[in-house]
């Protein structure tokens, strides 16, 4: 035979183990593993590209300046999300006895309260939906819990103008049946119903005047964007890996084969001792 076929199948017989069942079954799942961490890290991409837009976008509505909330907002206005946190002012009055909380709502310290949603009376007889912030749930929530009282007469506020919201963007049930001047989910569509007046859409989380109670709701924090960055480069760098660990476990077999074939050998041209 000449010596390149016997060198060819020699070296094709060194990698007949590709062909067992235990190397089979690992051979599929590292090339099924490949596109899947590929797909992860196009997936941590995205995440990233879509946090990055976010933080940019909220930030740049937080250090806008301040602009009266009729200039962003109407009745039947779905606030966009360029809109959403901006700055806004207004000047009217509180009225209390219109006053509602919404349930099973944190502070910054995760403990379940309400928070407190009062209409404010524009000049032009409008109506804008106040979020005043936080208290907590003392007692029993079948009943309208104590509410700091807000100014009286005529004040003018500022707050972050926020969304409606829905069931959908919440993950909140908006649950019927509950104790009186008690809802789940602040909307505006649902409160100009309840109060038999024109509301501007969306509503405002006051920012000021600052008051102590109820506890005034923090500014949205930034979503952790750098992390998705990590796990996507992460996730390409075990794809990588994937190959090379095969490869890797291949050498270190045919290693171990050829090692216990020349043991078999020397053990077969041993003389037997008597």
């Amino acid at each position: 035979m000449h010596p390149t076929a016997r060198r060819y199948r020699r070296g094709v017989h060194r990698y007949r183990f590709l062909l067992s069942r235990q190397w089979v079954i690992l051979t599929i799942v590292a090339i099924a593993l490949i596109p899947t961490m590929i797909r992860l890290g196009f997936w941590q991409k995205h995440r990233y590209e879509e946090r990055t837009a976010r933080n940019d976008l909220v930030s740049s509505a937080l250090h806008a300046g301040p602009v009266p909330v009729e200039r962003l907002s109407s009745p039947g206005h779905t606030v966009t999300r360029t809109e959403k946190y901006r700055t806004v002012t207004a000047t009217g009055t509180f009225d209390t006895a219109k006053e509602v909380v919404v349930r099973r709502r944190t502070n910054s310290d995760n403990e379940v309260g309400f928070h407190v949603l009062t209409p404010f009376v524009l000049s032009d007889g409008k109506v804008v939906l106040v979020n005043r912030g936080w208290i907590p749930a003392d007692g029993a929530q079948t009943a309208f819990p104590k509410v700091p009282a807000p100014p009286s007469g005529r004040t003018t506020i500022t707050g972050r103008l926020m969304a409606d919201e829905t069931t959908a963007a919440s993950g909140i049930k908006n649950v019927q049946g509950l104790p009186d001047r008690q809802i789940m989910l602040i909307n505006s569509a649902e409160e100009a119903h309840r109060l038999g007046a024109s509301v501007l859409g969306g509503y405002i989380e006051q920012t000021g005047p600052q008051t102590d109670s109820p506890e005034q709701i923090s500014d949205p924090g930034s979503e952790d964007a750098p992390l998705n960055y990590a796990y996507m480069i992460q996730w390409w760098l075990f794809a990588a890996g994937v190959p090379v660990g095969w490869w890797f476990l291949v050498r270190r077999e045919i290693r171990d084969l050829e090692e216990a074939g020349a043991q078999a050998q020397q053990e077969e041209t041993e003389p037997a001792v008597v």
